[in-house]
């Protein structure tokens, strides 16, 4: 059964600390396997991607089957029923719509007449977007992934997903039809990721990989960036749902549930300031349990890292809001904007009782790329900025650099860079 704790409890620090650095640390061996994992494919390219992908995902692929023709796309979307179709198009426009608002263009600054200043915004060459294929399928992953790259102008989206047993499923496949994905490879894990980051003679190079994964696709986009640029160190998801003593438990607890049945290690914690809802929720969770198909995935999640906490008031849910950081906040209170001024780390915020978490996850339009385990304290959830780099324009006229030399030989020469100081001060003897 889901625990229910109070702040006053003795034992809160230490049941809480529990749920919190849940994920912190790495099963040992983890960091070996995969350094080594991703040597060998640095190494010998094809070769190592074949050896592992066909070991862990057991199949038995040459490097001529890692690409997923389009032939095989196109089969896929023809199978894949007319209403799933168009529940993918209906979420992909949403999507689309929501991060064309993100997009930045290149400006320029004529404010001073002498000095030209501004900012030119180009998308990635390539990236790599890597959409998990282990426990459940992920369409939506890609859509989330594979569109803010298009939106972006990203020339190339090169992706890769695990197909263990070799089988192929066809929604991923139609997602990414739908998200206009150039190439797809049944390949996952950090061997995936290291031919991303390397590049084969099969997989192209990226300039940057996002997506989840489990814990060794983690590690392996933690050890190669800087070879590529990543997105965020995905952890397990989670999600907490502040509560005001209003609105259904029966809601509440499907909403617990929503992360639970994702992996064992999902966290899921209300807290409420009425201790009637709480006990409510509670057994709301244990009838709702039984009903799920991923009821084993689910338990073991609620009754290791569920929570059902009792707050003493309003404020004391949203310090511990803010102390966690959580991935994906709920709001199910009367009138959440009354408390959104003082929410300042959440990866999503979701506001009042008739916007469930999972409406984010798939069709809202935001993305559901989102930092966890407290990243949210300085990350942001994917969008549009993760797809395109920025260049600095500096133009000056004569007359600007007069007004912007001396100052700058002075600095200069405070640092001892004389170099620095001449190559300023020669133009302005010159002049």
């Amino acid at each position: 059964m889901i625990k229910l704790l109070r702040f006053d409890d003795t034992d809160f620090a230490a049941a809480f600390g529990h749920i919190e650095h849940r994920a912190e640390e790495i099963p040992a061996g983890i960091d070996d396997t995969v350094r080594e994992i991703l040597a060998a494919v640095r190494q010998r390219g094809d070769e190592a991607v074949c050896e592992y992908t066909n070991k862990f995902d057991r199949m038995e692929i040459t490097a001529a089957g890692l690409e997923v023709s389009a032939e095989e796309i196109r089969q896929a979307v023809e199978r894949v029923e007319q209403d799933d179709y168009a529940a993918l198009e209906f979420a992909a426009q949403r999507i689309r719509d929501y991060h064309r608002r993100q997009k930045q263009e290149t400006w320029l600054s004529t404010d001073e007449n002498d000095i030209m200043l501004g900012q030119l915004v180009r998308p990635l060459d390539r990236v790599g977007i890597y959409v998990p294929g282990g426990k459940a399928a992920y369409p939506s992953s890609v859509l989330m992934n594979a569109i803010p790259a298009q939106v972006a102008g990203v020339k190339e989206i090169i992706m890769v997903v695990p197909m263990p047993g070799g089988e192929a499923n066809d929604h991923v496949l139609a997602a990414a039809h739908v998200a206009g994905v150039h190439r797809v490879f049944r390949v996952g894990g950090a061997q995936a990721v290291g031919a991303l980051a390397y590049g084969t003679d099969t997989i192209p190079r990226v300039d940057k990989i996002t997506g989840p994964g489990n814990i060794y696709v983690a590690m392996a986009k933690k050890m190669v960036f800087g070879q590529v640029d990543i997105d965020m160190i995905a952890g397990p998801s989670e999600i907490l749902v502040v509560n005001d003593g209003s609105g259904n438990p029966r809601h509440l607890a499907a909403d617990l549930l929503s992360q639970a049945e994702h992996d064992e290690l999902a966290s899921s914690v209300l807290v409420t300031t009425c201790e009637e809802m709480a006990i409510a929720v509670q057994a709301e969770v244990e009838k709702q349990l039984d009903l799920l198909p991923r009821n084993a995935i689910a338990r073991s999640s609620i009754e290791n890292y569920g929570a059902i906490i009792v707050a003493d008031h309003i404020d004391q849910a949203l310090e511990l809001c803010n102390r966690i950081a959580t991935e994906h906040l709920e709001l199910a209170v009367d009138n959440p904007f009354e408390l959104l001024a003082q929410v300042r780390h959440a990866g999503a915020i979701f506001m009042g009782h008739y916007t469930p978490e999972a409406l984010g996850d798939y069709v809202a339009g935001p993305n559901h790329t989102l930092p966890t385990g407290g990243t949210a304290r300085f990350y942001s959830p994917l969008s549009l900025d993760d797809f395109v780099k920025k260049s600095s324009l500096i133009c000056c006229s004569k007359a600007g650099l007069q007004r912007l030399g001396p100052p700058t030989v002075q600095i200069a020469q405070l640092e001892g860079l004389d170099a620095h100081a001449r190559s300023v001060s020669h133009r302005l003897e010159d002049l």
